[in-house]
This record gives structure tokens, C-alpha cells and sequence, in this order.
């Protein structure tokens, strides 16, 4: 097991780890111009979205959904730069983050989208959700997702 020889093992380092992780990345992005910080967001929501479409093409349908919701999400902190000039809060809630962008011209589906969206980042980490997500997320119900997703990047590009 890793950390073996540490008393307790390498759990007791996992929350000291994941603080100076976040630091460091709110300390990296804080000292970028707004300019180079959206483009940090945007070339991860690129990854994000080249990574679910890996995992569709190797049908591992709810893990791809997990990286389209990582891909709005880093989409939509790369508004929040844009319109706030400051680096965005830590979080992943996609309805707060769409709030905290300004977007204005947000429609009600789009909204119902985000909320739906918003279940894959909970229902692919946590084991008792991951067993239903599993269930749930089968070819067409990915596809559809996946398919609504690239729509939300696209819009989001244009606004």
C-alpha cells in the first residue's frame, strides 16, 4: 500500500494535499491577466470534452458525462473571469457558476440543461450514486447528453 511506512498511510495526507493543490492553482491563476486565465479555462474545457469523447468512443458512458460536466464547468469559469476580471470561487455548481458569469441570455432550457448536467459531477463520485448513474447512463442517454453538451460549449463560445 502506498505510504506503508507512514503511520496511518497516505490518507492522512490526502486533505493537506488536495488545500496546497488548490492554492497553488488559485495562486497560479490569480497572477495571470484575465486574458491568459479564460484561455487557461477554455484550453481545459477542450481537454475535458476531448477526454468524453474518448470515454463515449470506449463506452464508458458515465465517466463521460462527468467530463462534459468538467467541461461547462471550466467553460463557464472562463466567463467568469472574462466578465469579473477575478479568478472563480472553487466550486462546481453549474446553475451558481452560469449566475456568477452574468449570462444574460441564458434560456429556460438551457437552465434545465445545466441542472441536469449538474447530477453527472455528484452521480459519477460518489459510490452509492455511481451504481444508479450506471444504470442510467446507457448509449442513448449518453449521446443525447453528450450531444446537448457541445451544444451549451458552442452558445457558450458565442456569448
Amino acid at each position: 500500500m502506498y505510504g506503508a511506512g507512514i503511520r496511518g498511510g497516505w490518507k492522512n495526507y490526502r486533505f493537506p494535499i488536495i488545500v496546497f493543490v488548490l492554492f497553488l492553482q488559485f495562486d497560479i491563476i490569480h497572477t495571470m491577466t484575465a486574458q491568459d486565465a479564460a484561455k487557461f479555462w477554455i484550453e481545459g474545457a477542450d481537454d475535458a470534452m476531448a477526454t468524453a469523447q474518448a470515454l463515449m468512443d470506449a463506452k464508458r458512458y458515465h465517466h463521460a458525462l462527468f467530463f462534459c460536466h468538467l467541461a461547462i464547468e471550466k467553460a463557464l469559469k472562463a466567463k467568469i473571469v472574462v466578465a469579473t476580471n477575478e479568478p472563480p470561487l472553487p466550486i462546481h455548481d453549474l446553475l451558481r457558476l452560469a449566475e456568477i458569469s452574468k449570462l444574460v441570455t441564458t434560456t429556460g432550457e438551457q437552465l434545465v440543461w445545466l441542472r441536469e448536467i449538474d447530477k453527472f459531477n455528484i452521480a459519477a463520485r460518489y459510490d452509492d450514486y455511481k451504481r444508479r448513474f450506471y444504470k442510467q447512463a446507457t448509449v442513448t442517454f449518453a449521446t443525447l447528453w453528450f450531444g446537448r453538451v457541445k451544444e451549451l460549449l458552442i452558445w457558450l463560445n458565442k456569448n
